[in-house]
C-alpha cells in the first residue's frame, strides 16, 4: 500500500514509537515519517507507507509552523517539561518588551541545539550521551526564523506562533528568548501546525505529486525505456538542463537527475495515486 498523509502525534510518545500505532492501524509493515517531533510535542507529522517512504527528501516541507508556550522562570535540562527542575517567581514583563524581543530574532539565528536531542555526535544521539552524564559537544547550527507572533501573555506563560526553516529547535529558540529577557525559560507546550503546505486533516490520503519540490520534465521517447529502467538519451527530454526532475509516464512517475547530458534514475516506477472523482 502506497499512502502519503499527515498524522496528529499525541503528547509523550516518540515519533518512532507512534509508527507502531500507524502500522497496526493501516495493516502495513513499511511505514516512515519525516521531521521527528519531541515526545512532549504534538501535531503535524508527515507519514508515508510503501514506495512513498522514498519520497521524503523531495517533498516541500518548509516553512515549518509551530505554536508554543514559553514558561518564564522555569528550568529544565531538556528545555521542556520532561525533566522539569524548578521555577523561580518573577515579576511580570510588559507585553511590548516580550514582543520586541521576539521580533529581534526574525532572520537567521545561530545557536546550539538542545543536549537532549536526536542530533548525532560521532554516530551517537546527543540525548543518549546526556542521559549517561557524558560530555555533549554539539556544533552550532543556523536556522531561519521567517516570522514570530506573540499570541498571548498570561504571566508567566508566553504563547507564540513561529515559522522556521527545516531543522530548527523551538526549545532552544524559546530558551534564547527567555535569556534575552534575563531569565530562565522552558517550553510547557509545543505543537507543529504545518510543514510547508502539509497539515493534519484526519489522515486524508494525499497525492505526492502535488507536494514534490521538483520541476517537471517530459520524456518524448518511448515510455517503455523508462518503464524498464533502460538507459535514457538526453535528446528525448524536453528540458536538457542539469537538475533533478519529476517525469510522469502512464500510471507511474520517476525522479531523474541530469548532469552534463548524462541521465540517472533517483527513483522509478512509483505508482501514481488514482484521483477520485
Amino acid at each position: 500500500m502506497n499512502r502519503l498523509f499527515v498524522v496528529n502525534k499525541p503528547i509523550f510518545k516518540s515519533s518512532n514509537n507512534y509508527m507502531y500505532d500507524i502500522k497496526n492501524r493501516y495493516k502495513t509493515k513499511k511505514v516512515g515519517f519525516s521531521g521527528t517531533l519531541d515526545p512532549f510535542a504534538t501535531g503535524c507529522l508527515i507519514v508515508a507507507t510503501g514506495q512513498f517512504t522514498k519520497l521524503f527528501q523531495y517533498l516541500k516541507k518548509t516553512p515549518k509552523c509551530y505554536r508554543a508556550t514559553l514558561w518564564l522562570g522555569a528550568s529544565s535540562p531538556t528545555l521542556d517539561i520532561e525533566k522539569f527542575e524548578k521555577v523561580v517567581p518573577l515579576n511580570a514583563f510588559k507585553e511590548k518588551l516580550i514582543d520586541d524581543v521576539m521580533q529581534s530574532f526574525v532572520g537567521d539565528l545561530t545557536y546550539l541545539p538542545p543536549k537532549y536531542s536526536a542530533k548525532k555526535i560521532n554516530g551517537i544521539r546527543a540525548y543518549q550521551l546526556a542521559v549517561g552524564n557524558k560530555d555533549v559537544n554539539l556544533k552550532e547550527i543556523t536556522s531561519t526564523i521567517f516570522s514570530i507572533q506573540l499570541l498571548s501573555y498570561h504571566h508567566p506563560f508566553v504563547h507564540f506562533e513561529i515559522e522556521v526553516s527545516e531543522g530548527a529547535y523551538i526549545r532552544s529558540i524559546g530558551a534564547i528568548i527567555a535569556q534575552k529577557l534575563g531569565v530562565d525559560g522552558i517550553l510547557s507546550s509545543l505543537k507543529r501546525v504545518r510543514e510547508g503546505t502539509f497539515y493534519f486533516d484526519n489522515e486524508r490520503s494525499l497525492n505526492p505529486i502535488d507536494f514534490l519540490d521538483l520541476p517537471t520534465n517530459r520524456h518524448l521517447g518511448d515510455d517503455e525505456y523508462i518503464t524498464l529502467g533502460k538507459k535514457l538519451d538526453i535528446k528525448y527530454f524536453e528540458n536538457q538542463q542539469n537538475g533533478i526532475y519529476l517525469v510522469e509516464y502512464g500510471a507511474f512517475f520517476a525522479i531523474i537527475e541530469i548532469i552534463d547530458g548524462i541521465i540517472s534514475y533517483k527513483l522509478n516506477r512509483i505508482l501514481k495515486v488514482k484521483e477520485s472523482h
